[in-house]
């Protein structure tokens, strides 16, 4: 090979990565059923506070809440709805536009309630400087509090991450798993061979560059291979069993969260018992919801809370993702410890 062919070769390895494009960071997203409901609680809060000024009675403040409420219940709503339709738009944005166009929108939105009150008699003069700023303003801490919510999300979701490689990918895990294949080279090398390859799969998830989520299905594919390694080492006692509904294959979860919960089931259910521990696997389409569950038994006397840092973590990136339209729990019942996800399934 000449040498302007090794050098070329050795730029070509050399030469940096391009830098992925940002994703664009959507601030106003308003179609989340989390902040549609903190919204209309912060607007309600807000008026409910200040007409506590000019309230004589308890009475009367009961009743201009009720008034302005009807007013600015479905100016709020309004202000929701269009942020929500123009969501994709926005997105192409930079955030501060974002932030301006949310602001504008309030202050429209303050300009119906008045109107609306207007209509309803209970403004004669109806004061649009002051709805109108009134809504800006109320607009503008929602808008703060939705991109508070964004900032956080990016180091959050970091921290979870590497809790998540460092608890999941365990040193443990990975020395018993090529203990295993090693005393199947001589005997069953095929079987081996099926080990090493679904390790290598499992640390390929671990480490690759990832999405901010993965279908469930992809998710039970990763399950199922860390089960075959386990059920190598564990033999009998390890029963595996699966309960799957394919319509619920395209809900989506955070990466490599079901592999913690089975992780669980094995190290809680398996590993303590002389004679194995059951552990079932489902997944369940009711509705707009997808339900997963991962169960297994526990010897009797052993069914201590651990430590929970996996469980937490689960739980969170669960928030992070599906805020409050994703939801976990996990209970343990006549010897039986079942941990449940419920999330929406993708239109």
């Amino acid at each position: 090979m000449k040498d302007s062919q090794i050098l070329s070769t050795f730029a070509e390895r050399r030469a940096p990565r391009v830098p992925r494009q940002p994703a664009p960071v959507l601030v106003f997203d308003a179609c989340q059923a989390g902040v549609i409901l903190r919204a209309v609680l912060y607007v309600e809060a807000v008026i409910a506070v200040g007409l506590m000024y000019v309230a004589a009675t308890p009475v009367d403040w009961l009743w201009r809440v009720a008034l302005v409420t009807a007013g600015a219940l479905p100016a709020t709503l309004l202000w929701l709805v269009v942020g929500c339709g123009l969501k994709q738009r926005l997105a192409r944005l930079a955030w501060p536009v974002q932030m301006g166009a949310g602001v504008v929108l309030g202050a429209l939105a303050g300009l119906y309630a008045c109107g609306t009150l207007a209509l309803l008699g209970a403004a004669d003069r109806p004061p649009w400087l002051a709805c109108a700023c009134t809504g800006a303003l109320l607009a503008t801490g929602l808008v703060a509090g939705l991109m508070w919510r964004v900032r956080g999300r990016t180091p959050a979701a970091t921290t979870a991450r590497l809790a998540e490689l460092q608890s999941r990918i365990r040193p443990h895990f990975l020395f018993n798993t090529l203990n295993s294949a090693i005393a199947l080279v001589r005997d069953e090398p095929a079987k081996a061979e099926a080990v090493l390859e679904d390790l290598s799969d499992l640390f390929r998830h671990a480490l690759a560059d990832r999405q901010d989520s993965a279908t469930l299905r992809q998710e039970i594919e990763l399950a199922r291979r860390y089960l075959e390694i386990e059920q190598v080492r564990f033999g009998k006692r390890l029963r595996v069993e699966w309960s799957l509904d394919e319509r619920a294959d395209g809900a989506r979860l955070p990466p490599l969260i079901l592999q913690p919960l089975v992780e669980n089931a094995v190290k809680h259910g398996v590993e303590p018992s002389a004679q194995g521990a059951q552990v079932r696997i489902s997944t369940r389409a009711r509705g707009q919801m997808a339900l997963i569950k991962v169960t297994n038994t526990v010897p009797a006397g052993q069914g201590e809370a651990g430590h929970g840092i996996a469980l937490n973590n689960v739980r969170d990136r669960l928030r992070l993702l599906h805020d409050l339209q994703g939801g976990f729990r996990t209970a343990l019942v006549n010897d039986v410890y079942q941990a449940r996800i419920e999330v929406p399934l993708s239109p």
